[in-house]
């Protein structure tokens, strides 16, 4: 028998709210979470750029004080998207050395790394905090949800860009069809809103500058789009063997029936514009499901709302689908919850399982005018996707090349 892995809990924390209902409900009413940045370094430093997506719900309101004083938020919001999870999956009862991690991030501890510099600038060495290695290294994450679940048999870290957490989906995929593990805590979280940051990406030209209209910033495949902003967040799905989740009496939301990673060997930064490293990964992961570019009825797209890379996604799918990927649903859901870096796979995939559960592909908001270049079936609005089952693709795609792509199906034992 074909082994089958399935999806058994969901955990989400974003600028849209801290859990995945919140996030799932404020995403198909058409919510921005991008608000002006309230911080005295947006002036200090003279930011171009002075928006974004911060998370809603700080993890300090939901951790006690010990553990977040030993962890940079970036794993502070990891911690509690995989605690939602975790619990949605009804705590599975798994033996330790059976139980596996694989997280990514894009950045990790930025904010841990440069704290502790002023620190030691401003203060000296005997000041800098003994953890500040372990909280910025980015398998911080990885480390501290082994610890916290017990899981023995392995935690990874992947961090390959924007890619990182369908990269560990992927790596999540691998580990259980090989029988590494019966149950995998997957997923990514970033956070990542520092000035260093918002300053390298804004001399890169990758960020919207709409300061003044910060709700309606970020517009994939609009065509007055200039730039992605940048979110913050977490989010983990519980991944386990049909025959594990069967076997404990598990609610399974989805199959993960296929994923697929590859390289474009093209640019540091900019995506292949003829789309063909990306196309590869989309045909990789619907091959390893055994299933055909016709079955596909939902996209959720990477869709920054850059200039370049939009255009270069659409050019993607379209090699793969060819006319049909007009006929799509395609959800470019960045445009609500902003660019999550690390985390942005994880928590699109979590709305491409939701979308193809609920039956739903949810809307793209601040589509005012859709380039004729970008001919995606656009969800201005929640449009129904139909009875029957369903196959849904959440893609990724990251600077170095990094492509990644998501299929996940509607279960059917």
């Amino acid at each position: 028998m074909t082994k089958r892995i399935v999806v058994t809990g969901l955990g989400a924390t974003s600028a849209l709210g801290g859990t995945v209902a919140e996030n799932w409900k404020n995403l198909n009413a058409g919510v921005s979470g991008t608000r002006r940045l309230e911080h005295d370094w947006v002036e200090e430093y003279n930011l171009p750029v002075s928006i974004a997506a911060e998370a809603t719900v700080r993890p300090d309101t939901v951790l006690d004080r010990p553990t977040t004083k030993r962890l940079d938020i970036s794993t502070q919001f990891g911690l509690v998207a995989a605690m939602e999870a975790w619990l949605d999956a009804g705590e599975p009862e798994v033996d330790p050395e059976r139980l596996g991690v694989d997280f990514a991030t894009g950045i990790g501890g930025v904010w841990t790394l440069l704290n502790a510099w002023d620190t030691l600038r401003e203060k000296g060495p005997r000041r800098v905090m003994p953890m500040t290695v372990p909280m910025l290294m980015p398998n911080s994450a990885a480390g501290f949800l082994s610890l916290h679940f017990g899981a023995r048999a392995f935690a990874r870290t992947v961090a390959s860009a924007c890619a990182s957490s369908v990269e560990s989906l992927d790596s999540a995929y691998e580990h259980l069809m090989s029988g590494d593990a019966d149950v995998v805590i997957a997923g990514g979280a970033e956070s990542a809103i520092h000035p260093i940051t918002v300053a390298s990406f804004a001399s890169m030209q990758a960020l919207s500058r709409r300061n003044d209209e910060p709700e309606t910033a970020s517009r994939p495949w609009d065509a007055d789009r200039d730039g992605f902003v940048m979110g913050e967040g977490a989010a983990v799905l519980v991944l386990e063997t049909e025959e594990h989740a069967l076997a404990r009496g598990a609610r399974i939301y989805a199959e993960l029936a296929g994923t697929g990673v590859t390289a474009d060997s093209h640019h540091i930064t900019a995506n292949d514009p003829t789309g063909q490293g990306a196309a590869r990964a989309v045909r990789a992961a619907l091959d390893a499901a055994g299933r055909s570019p016709d079955e596909v009825t939902h996209i959720n797209a990477h869709a920054t709302s850059t200039p370049v890379g939009d255009p270069a996604e659409f050019a993607a799918l379209e090699t793969v689908f060819g006319d049909r990927v007009r006929e799509i649903p395609a959800s470019a859901t960045k445009s609500s919850t902003g660019h999550l870096l690390g985390g942005t796979g994880a928590i699109e995939s979590v709305f491409a399982v939701k979308a193809i559960q609920d039956r739903i592909a949810p809307p793209t908001i601040n589509l005012f005018e859709q380039d004729p270049e970008i001919g995606f079936r656009a969800s201005r609005e929640t449009q129904p996707l139909g009875d029957g089952p369903h196959l849904a693709i959440s893609n990724s795609f990251g600077f170095g090349g990094h492509n990644a792509v998501a299929a996940f199906a509607t279960y059917d034992s």
